[in-house]
């Protein structure tokens, strides 16, 4: 949903620091893996119980995935492959986060909690496969109530107010749930719409 709104307003305003850091000799791909190797440090700042400095970590995260894809467009080296790799990386980042929140839940919290925030990303890793293979097949995939942008919302306001953070998970794997299901009703509407069409066109010729 933001991903969606906020998107064209972001890169503009981030378009200059892609400059500057183009100038500076900064390359996409250096920016993407900082950003890595910032969200496994962010996963022990968490999995350790420092929640608040776990967002601030997070937060800071954000930067580098922020800055990549504008540090690859003002050096004129935007392409597939580097489409391919931040993609990748975030999903991994991702991992990462939950993972650290999993730890904490574990080491922190009584029964089978801790299994909260790794359903959560199954799911998220679910919407994302949706977005990835309706595209791979020409569908419009994107779109639902919670993406990734949504996701960094929430999480934040767990780590910031650590007695919401299991009530955040719930809504959060309920949300992400119904964004599943809102992107495979989304393609397979296309899907579907396209075989009548395809159908149609065989009976005619016959």
């Amino acid at each position: 949903m933001f991903d969606g709104n906020w998107r064209e307003a972001v890169e503009k305003a981030v378009d200059p620091v892609g400059e500057g850091l183009r100038k500076m000799g900064m390359s996409a791909d250096v920016l993407t893996v900082i950003g890595t190797f910032m969200s496994v440090a962010t996963a022990f700042i968490i999995g350790n119980g420092y929640l608040r400095w776990g967002f601030v970590a997070m937060l800071a995260t954000g930067v580098p995935d922020l800055l990549d894809g504008a540090v690859a467009k003002a050096s004129g080296s935007s392409s597939k492959r580097g489409a391919f790799f931040d993609s990748s990386i975030d999903r991994v980042s991702d991992a990462f986060v939950f993972g650290g929140i999993t730890w904490y839940l574990a080491s922190n919290e009584p029964g089978r909690i801790s299994v909260l925030p790794v359903a959560v990303m199954a799911a998220a890793l679910i919407t994302s496969y949706l977005r990835a293979k309706g595209e791979l097949l020409g569908y419009d995939a994107k779109g639902g109530i919670m993406e990734r942008a949504e996701r960094f919302i929430l999480i934040s306001v767990g780590l910031v107010f650590p007695d919401l953070l299991i009530p955040v998970l719930w809504v959060m794997l309920v949300l992400t749930c119904i964004t599943v299901i809102q992107r495979f009703h989304k393609v397979w509407k296309q899907a579907t719409v396209e075989m009548h069409a395809d159908r149609a066109k065989t009976e005619s010729l016959g």
